[in-house]
């Protein structure tokens, strides 16, 4: 007679053995049963049941491999892409976007539908609903879920933005939540940094690596660290709003209502709007880029204040969480090479020497997008089973 306890363990172990081998493929990619046998650790006839228990779920594909011709050619597993869409959903101070890919992550510019940020609340859950439903119009594809990617501070503990200080429609809300009932498929919420840190992990520069930060110096500044292979989350989730520091007590006033945080002083978003002030007209962040490589000695000022504070940003999440890298997401100060190496200069300056002779400082090469991917990817993986250790 078996027991019930017994029954239950057994289920317990081949969620754990199903959720180990989606974390190799998502590591590794397309794969053949004997590679996926060596990097797991699991046996072989088990690999064999857990991979056709996931391809009967869904979560994966087999494809043949490209360039065989000898022999009869051993099939690949990879995560779903052809039978299989998950949605990402960026909302963002000026523009938002919508996403359709596979389990396997890959964002097309195809794929991706922009729409400028609404004034209202309604009409953002209606523009992203519509958008939602163009991209699924012609795919029988089965929706796994669906990331949104949200700036400001978000409480997992009570499941709302508290604030967000660059769009403040979205205070007190959760659009994940009031879009599942909208699209009938399971939403997650994500902060933007978060969503970028999981990104990197996933998909970018930082896998295999378990000790990493990423800095979000865009239109705000945000923070995202993986300790120990694990986000670092805080009480209420919210940790990492080093944005928020004040560093010049009589400076501009932020969105969260103080005075001086680096968000004012450390970012695009900053640096823009000094430009703006330098010529008398508003600038976007592409019409700043612009300028900045026709004309750069006419903002070389504006470019070495915000590159300081930058510079102090990043000195400060090396020194404090000593990660072994640093991702650094941004435009107009990381994306140009000749002025993200002068901020390194600085860096060099402000940070302690042991400290950051053990982090490397990467610009990362992903985007929001990708995080909202990721994030929901994350999500997926980590509610399948607990971590095979």
């Amino acid at each position: 007679m078996t027991l019930p306890h017994n029954r239950v363990e057994s289920a317990l172990l081949r969620r754990i053995n199903e959720r180990r081998l989606l974390e190799v493929i998502q590591q590794q990619g397309p794969s053949s049963r004997a590679a996926l046998t060596r990097s797991s650790g699991l046996t072989a006839p088990t690999v064999s049941k857990v991979v056709d228990a996931l391809l009967k779920r869904g979560l994966v594909e087999e494809i043949d491999p490209l360039g065989q011709t000898l022999g009869r050619p051993g099939r690949l597993v990879q995560m779903a892409a052809e039978s299989a869409v998950i949605l990402g959903v960026v909302i963002d101070a000026t523009t938002c976007c919508v996403v359709a890919t596979g389990l396997d992550g890959r964002v097309e510019e195809s794929r991706t539908r922009r729409f400028t940020t609404p004034a209202s609340y309604k009409h953002l859950l209606d523009s992203i609903e519509t958008h939602c439903r163009v991209l699924l119009q012609d795919t029988n594809r089965t929706v796994h879920a669906i990331g949104v990617s949200v700036p400001g501070l978000v409480n997992e503990r009570l499941q709302e933005i508290v604030f967000s200080p660059n769009l403040r429609l979205l205070d007190k809300r959760n659009p994940a939540i009031d879009l599942e009932q909208r699209m009938a498929a399971k939403c997650l919420l994500l902060q933007e940094t978060s969503g970028l840190c999981l990104s990197e992990r996933l998909y970018g520069d930082a896998k295999g690596l378990h000790d990493f930060a990423m800095l979000d110096v865009s239109t705000g500044l945000g923070m995202a660290v993986m300790s120990g292979g694990q986000l670092l989350a805080g009480h209420g989730g919210m940790a990492g709003e080093v944005g928020h520091i004040t560093v010049d007590p009589t400076g501009l006033r932020c969105g969260c209502g103080n005075r001086g945080c680096l968000e004012t002083l450390a970012t695009d978003s900053a640096l823009v709007r000094r430009m703006s002030e330098r010529i008398g007209q508003p600038l976007s962040v592409e019409e700043a880029a612009g300028r900045l490589a026709a004309t750069p000695e006419e903002f070389g000022a504006d470019v070495e204040c915000v590159s300081e504070y930058l510079a102090i940003a990043m000195a400060a999440v090396i020194n404090i969480f000593n990660p072994t890298t640093l991702f650094v997401h941004g435009t107009l100060l990381v994306a140009a090479e000749d002025r993200f190496a002068r901020v390194l200069e600085r860096v060099r300056q402000r940070t302690l020497t042991a400290s950051l002779a053990d982090c490397t400082i990467v610009p990362t090469r992903l985007s929001k997008r990708q995080g909202a991917i990721a994030g929901i990817m994350h999500h997926l993986t980590n509610t399948w089973a607990p971590p095979f250790r």
